[in-house]
């Protein structure tokens, strides 16, 4: 009897070491813990394109809020700024039919992007992001619209992700 209430102990204590390190996980990821909150002001639009820098702007937002790993600030009091322009959009056909009736465009967004850390006074990250969406020319002016939140989606994606993992 001793031995089995040896061996439960045991069992009892692995299991616990085990199950120890899920309780507790953090969305912050790997920031450094004074950094806090985020600010984003508008993108720049460098493109002839009409409101994509808004729409960009806002995607990011709402990705930052639905991410939580940084809360949404002001810019005068952020921890982490995000500041981007948007350098060029273009659509290349992506794929042919039978009878060369293009049957997918995407559409390729560059944008400049500068991280800051606002407490530090120094730059994270900065870099080019290229990220596309894509859309049957079939469906009209919804489908365009569909593969421009495809690649606002995709860009936010990769933001968030540089400046959560970066450390």
């Amino acid at each position: 009897m001793n031995n089995r209430n040896s061996l439960l102990s045991i069992i009892l204590i692995i299991i616990f070491g085990l199950t120890a390190g899920c309780a507790y996980y953090s969305v912050k990821g790997s920031l450094p813990s004074y950094l806090n909150t985020v600010a984003v002001p508008l993108f720049e639009n460098r493109t002839s394109e009409f409101s994509v820098a808004e729409n960009l702007t806002d995607t990011l937002i709402d990705e930052f809020t639905r991410d939580g790993s940084l809360r949404i600030d002001d810019q005068a009091t952020a921890d982490v700024i995000i500041e981007g322009a948007i350098t060029s959009i273009n659509e290349r056909a992506g794929a042919f039919d039978a009878q060369e009736t293009v049957e997918d465009i995407k559409i390729y967004f560059s944008v400049q992007v500068t991280c800051t850390d606002q407490v530090k006074r120094q730059e994270m990250w900065q870099g080019r992001i290229t990220q596309w969406g894509s859309y049957d020319p079939a469906m009209g002016p919804q489908g365009r619209t569909d593969a421009y939140e495809e690649a606002y989606s995709k860009i936010s994606q990769e933001i968030i992700n540089k400046t959560v993992s970066n450390w």
